[in-house]
């Protein structure tokens, strides 16, 4: 393994540990004693994104963990949050089982965890995803979130709410 500071090829590794989606190593140059990471994954089906005009490009988790760090800029959202959804979105889509997958399946599943780590982080990807033109749409889906909010509220202290037509 290259070491990122010096470029030598000779490292050793410190320690190893299972992560969810394959195995850390903790290595140390042998030449430059710096310590860096590598991780190990399987390397899985080429999972292609399927995008609104057709086109279709291969999956990169970076590329969906930059979009959910744009939507969650200036947010209390850690990188460990967003590395956790990424590989469980990434996880789900590689469950579905087939090589190709909608980009608007994808847009759901992450919009389904930004919805429980950020709800501003959820209305500023929405608004891209689900391509708002003014901001009665903007405001329409933030009455469903508070709606869905005050729904999982009520269940959660099992308090019983009005039907829509009462």
């Amino acid at each position: 393994m290259k070491c990122p500071y010096c470029h030598s090829n000779d490292s050793r590794v410190i320690d190893t540990r299972e992560v969810p989606d394959g195995i850390r190593r903790r290595r140390e140059c042998s030449d430059c004693h710096q310590r860096f990471t590598t991780y190990e994954r399987v390397a899985g089906i080429n999972l292609l994104i399927v995008k609104r005009d057709g086109r279709r490009e291969e999956f990169e988790r970076d590329k969906l963990i930059k979009s959910m760090r744009i939507a969650c800029s200036k947010r209390p959202v850690s990188a460990e949050q967003l590395d956790g959804a990424a590989r469980e979105i990434e996880t789900d889509l590689y469950a579905m089982g087939r090589g190709e997958i909608q980009s608007l399946a994808v847009g759901k599943l992450v919009m389904a965890h930004l919805q429980k780590i950020d709800e501003v982080a959820y209305v500023r990807y929405a608004s891209v995803y689900r391509r708002f033109e003014d901001v009665s749409n903007i405001a329409e889906e933030i009455e469903h979130l508070l709606e869905r909010k005050r729904r999982a509220e009520a269940q959660k202290n099992q308090i019983p709410l009005p039907l829509d037509n009462e």
